[in-house]
């Protein structure tokens, strides 16, 4: 490419972004398709730098921008991306669950459940990897712990369960609440889930205890345990 056509062409891409930019300050998020979000994030970072291909690369590579913000960054690495992308990307997935978080923040977690749904999808639908994480509540179903207890499957179920009942215990909790994620997408109960919650509600009502739900997301969606009639 010559000088001139390098120029020319650095041109255009600065103007794009520049009306990019414009629709952001005057419309917000609205009407942007993932791919622009992606493109202008990445736009921070290579300023002469067409991003529009390459975001759309990423976007159809990890099947849309939830699980493209959600990857770990060695993966991001190795599709090409500098450290300073993958960063741009972090920062945007931090701020997204962090708001998303504070929908729940300081509330009763029962009287919140579809912020609460929303936090749990956008934090856990997309890992590769299935994680059990408790929310553990005081006597007013107020949040005391959000903790990740263990990662892989939910086999073990009498380990587990001592295990959660015992932190429950030592953090003051009276209620429960345990999520995990199915990798696969598919958020249908496991018999393996059946039996780790069945146990869970039997020992924790003999050690006062309650547990509210069992929740399962995945990135066809969430279940409640609950709500299925399970629990």
């Amino acid at each position: 490419m010559n000088e001139h056509a390098k120029v020319n062409r650095e041109n255009d891409s600065a103007g794009h972004r520049a009306r990019l930019r414009k629709r952001l300050l005057e419309t917000g998020a609205v009407g942007f398709h993932d791919y622009e979000l992606v493109e202008y994030l990445l736009a921070l970072t290579k300023p002469r730098v067409d991003t529009k291909p390459e975001a759309k690369r990423l976007i159809e590579l990890f099947g849309g921008i939830g699980p493209l913000l959600s990857a770990r960054a060695e993966v991001l690495r190795r599709e090409g991306l500098t450290d300073a992308s993958i960063a741009a990307l972090k920062i945007a997935e931090a701020t997204a669950l962090r708001l998303l978080e504070s929908r729940v923040e300081g509330r009763p977690i029962l009287s919140s459940w579809d912020a609460l749904g929303d936090y749990l999808h956008a934090t856990m639908a997309h890992r590769r990897t299935e994680e059990v994480r408790i929310l553990f509540l005081n006597a007013k179903n107020m949040l005391i712990a959000n903790e990740a207890l263990w990662q892989g499957s939910v086999d073990e179920a009498s380990v587990h369960v001592r295990e959660v009942i015992a932190r429950a215990i030592a953090l003051g909790a009276t209620a429960l609440i345990i999520v995990h994620n199915h990798p696969s997408g598919d958020p249908t109960p496991s018999s393996q889930d059946i039996r780790l919650t069945r146990d869970l509600v039997e020992a924790g009502r003999h050690m006062k205890v309650k547990v509210h739900d069992h929740v399962i997301v995945g990135a066809q969606g969430r279940n409640s345990m609950r709500a299925m009639g399970l629990i």
